[in-house]
């Protein structure tokens, strides 16, 4: 019986190809999700995802899919909020805050008077169930390239994400690598639209992150149980929706908070209580 729960909807191709793209975006986002929190991008990724609603639009309208999309999407929107948050002297949180909302309502109003059929809950939401052979194949190629980077990298995005100043010092280029950072996590973002939408996709980014914070010691342990912690989330969240009937994208994020409650519950048990004289 218990087999059974695992292989039934495996006799579906679109589980198939749901259950691949939501173990990859899971885990991708996951990783990144480190770097995420230890640089404290958590409102610059929300921006990512809601600044490619004009994009999208706009692709629509002459015939593209979101997966096509993708790629020259997340370069764009990378470069420019990089650009923008590098030359402007009004704060990086307001220059953010100020490039989410506009790009959003811009994306709106693109939708509306292009007349494009999108259907707006399934681009906040994700509808992973609807996704093709070719996103299987483009999700993938981007979960190779993105985790091909963060090996090459490795070290000089560690050392700028925890002393920016004294990667500076020490003559890394902070400006490509800074760029190559908001680069990837835009393909990961845009990558995983379809799987969690645009509305959710910051939870798996950042909940298996912080779960696996909370109980790991080192940032590289971190990286490998927030991989897991993502894994675990996307999957196990789509067969809830599979057999319950729910919608995956917020069942997914349901199943990473629930992660998330019992990682906090496990750090404070741990944590030898303080004696009054010490």
């Amino acid at each position: 019986m218990g087999i059974e729960i695992l292989t039934d909807p495996l006799r579906y191709d679109f589980m198939v190809r749901a259950l691949i793209t939501a173990l990859l975006s899971g885990v991708m986002l996951s990783i990144l999700g480190s770097f995420t929190i230890n640089k404290n991008m958590g409102f610059m990724a929300d921006a990512i995802a809601h600044s490619t609603l004009p994009i999208i639009a706009v692709g629509v309208f002459f015939g593209f899919s979101i997966s096509e999309l993708g790629i020259p999407a997340a370069i764009v929107i990378a470069l420019f909020l990089g650009f923008i948050i590098k030359n402007s002297n009004i704060g990086e949180d307001t220059s953010i805050g100020i490039i989410f909302s506009s790009f959003f309502a811009l994306g709106f109003v693109l939708i509306s008077v292009l007349e494009v059929s999108i259907n707006l809950e399934d681009l906040l939401f994700g509808q992973i169930l609807a996704v093709s052979s070719f996103d299987v194949i483009v999700i993938f190629i981007l979960f190779v390239t993105v985790l091909a980077i963060l090996f090459v990298f490795f070290k000089q995005i560690l050392f700028y994400s925890f002393d920016p100043i004294g990667a500076q010092v020490r003559d890394l280029n902070v400006t490509f690598l800074n760029y190559l950072f908001l680069i990837i996590l835009s393909l990961t973002i845009v990558g995983s639209l379809q799987t969690v939408g645009i509305v959710l996709v910051l939870s798996l980014l950042l909940i298996p992150a912080a779960s696996a914070k909370l109980v790991t010691k080192t940032f590289l342990s971190s990286i490998k149980v927030g991989a897991i912690f993502g894994a675990v989330s996307s999957v196990s969240g789509l067969y809830l929706s599979y057999y319950f009937n729910l919608p995956s994208g917020p069942t997914m994020s349901l199943v990473a908070s629930s992660i998330f409650i019992l990682s906090f519950t496990v750090n404070k048990f741990m944590q030898k209580p303080k004696l009054i004289n010490e």
